[in-house]
């Protein structure tokens, strides 16, 4: 029997330019050198916890090919015609904003929310270069030896990714360090080293690589640390990961890969495995340098990345949304949902996921048009509402978990339940209002790896730092929102003109 993928790709009038997941799996095996727990892997595979990871990712590949999720992940590019990922749409209008959404929220929803850069993450800030293309074509290289053509790069850069269907990750900020010492800052700053025909060797080191190991390229920055930037150290490019002289160091995986789903439906699934991404002498063709040497290009970070802090907010208003609906489902099978109190729990709950939707839904209905006629959320509504999010996040967690009560205290596993000397005492003094035992357990398993365990610990503190401390998002709240109308009201009222 011919697969999806075959059916899909045999269409005649319709070119077809999307990988499945065995592709994507293969496009792995090549030689990228990284290290586990200090110990370096032959395959990215061989670890555990990233090859569940890898699996995961895989299976949206193969999604594509489907009926159910073919229209959240894939479209018909209106230039070529071709069937390609949403991951690289452009959004040139209201409704391609729209639809360009559905792609998170589906990612979103694949990973529980636990991957904070899923696939789709990263092309975001490649779509954040175009949309100030004018900008960028306007800049040239400070660096002597290597003049890129910037607007080309960045233009042929999307139609490369959108045509390879192409799973991109990105590190846009410097390892941790002294912040007292710029020269400790500025050591570990990735900079040119030397140019050479056809590009520039690059070296230094990146971090917070998110699903790095688990992609074809690495997409960078370098981002403040030090008052000014180094013109060497002004540079956005992309390589792929497995370039020679990248070594990727992996932090401490959290996640439960080969554990039963029933027992951790959320951490078997693996994870995206940050990575410290060191830099040696590494080489970086020209056609893949977007920035180089000028350090006002620099100063676009916030304008660049309004589309990935979109992708973060609508993240976060998902998760929200099953914040809710495992809400309701504790209060089901426990038979707490007549109780006021327990009530006004989940109420709160619910207002913090409705008041994020909100953030997403006015940000893009007042979304306007950049210079380079790509159609970009409102960045006032975008920072206030991941501000939002950041600042009630603990409580949230908080109060799911206190719905839950001592079901998340009390978990006991699958190998438990059916033993055959115990389980019974199990099934028969803890099932729930409508619902066995196990099914019990099994929702208050969902919630443990959401709210509880060593993943969710590492989730919630990823979101805190990706999104930057509350008092940075204010001010660029203070920064990014014109009072010019609201001042000439009050003006107007107090009778002050």
């Amino acid at each position: 029997m011919e697969s999806a993928a075959g059916k899909l790709r045999s269409v005649a009038d319709r070119p077809v330019k999307l990988k499945t997941g065995a592709e994507f799996k293969a496009s792995l095996d090549d030689g990228r050198q990284i290290w586990v727990g200090g110990r370096k892997l032959d395959k990215v595979t061989d670890d555990p916890a990233l090859s569940a990871g890898i699996d995961l990712i895989a299976s949206m590949f193969d999604d594509q090919f489907t009926e159910e999720f073919a229209d959240a992940t894939t479209y018909e590019d209106p230039q070529t015609g071709a069937i390609v990922s949403r991951a690289w749409q452009v959004p040139r209008t209201l409704k391609d904003l729209e639809d360009r959404r559905k792609i998170i929220e589906y990612s979103s929803l694949k990973t529980a929310g636990t991957f904070g850069r899923p696939p789709d993450l990263a092309p975001a800030i490649a779509v954040g270069l175009l949309a100030y293309l004018p900008t960028f074509r306007a800049k040239k290289s400070l660096i002597e030896g290597c003049s890129p053509d910037f607007a080309e790069n960045i233009q042929n850069y999307i139609a490369f990714g959108r045509d390879n269907n192409l799973t991109a990750s990105e590190s846009l900020t410097g390892p941790q360090n002294d912040r007292s010492s710029p020269k400790g800052v500025e050591a570990s700053l990735l900079r040119v080293k030397s140019v050479e025909k056809g590009g520039i060797r690059v070296s230094g080191a990146k971090t917070v690589g998110s699903i790095s190991a688990q992609a074809n390229e690495i997409f960078f920055t370098n981002l403040g640390g030090i008052r000014e930037t180094p013109a060497e150290a002004c540079i956005w490019a992309s390589v792929p990961i497995n370039a020679d002289g990248i070594r990727m160091i992996s932090r401490e995986t959290v996640s439960h890969p080969g554990a039963d789903p029933f027992d951790h439906p959320v951490a078997s699934l693996g994870e995206e495995a940050d990575q410290l991404i060191i830099f040696d002498n590494v080489f970086v063709p020209t056609e893949r340098i977007f920035n180089l040497g000028d350090p006002t290009a620099m100063q676009y970070y916030g304008p660049v990345c309004t589309f990935a802090h979109w992708h973060v907010l609508t993240r976060l208003a998902v998760k929200a949304e099953l914040f809710v609906g495992a809400g309701q489902l504790v209060l089901d099978v426990l038979g707490t949902s007549h109780i006021p109190a327990v009530q006004g729990m989940l109420g709160e709950i619910i207002e913090y996921a409705q008041t994020l939707r909100a953030f997403v839904y006015a940000a893009e209905a007042k979304a306007k048009p950049t210079e380079g006629e790509v159609m970009a959320p409102d960045v006032g509504m975008l920072t206030a509402g991941r501000l939002y999010s950041i600042q009630h996040y603990p409580r949230i967690i908080h109060t799911l978990q206190e719905l839950c009560g001592q079901g998340l205290v009390m978990r006991f596993g699958k190998a438990a339940f059916e033993n055959p000397e115990i389980g019974h005492y199990l099934r028969d003094l803890l099932p729930g209002k409508g619902v066995s035992a196990m099914a019990k357990e099994q929702l208050m398993n969902f919630v443990w790896d959401m709210t509880s365990g060593s993943l969710a610990g590492r989730v919630a503190l990823f979101e805190n730092v990706n999104a930057s401390p509350a008092p940075r998002l204010r001010e660029r709240l203070y920064n990014e929102v014109k009072r010019d109308g609201f001042m000439a009201q009050v003006k107007k009222l107090a009778g002050m003109e």
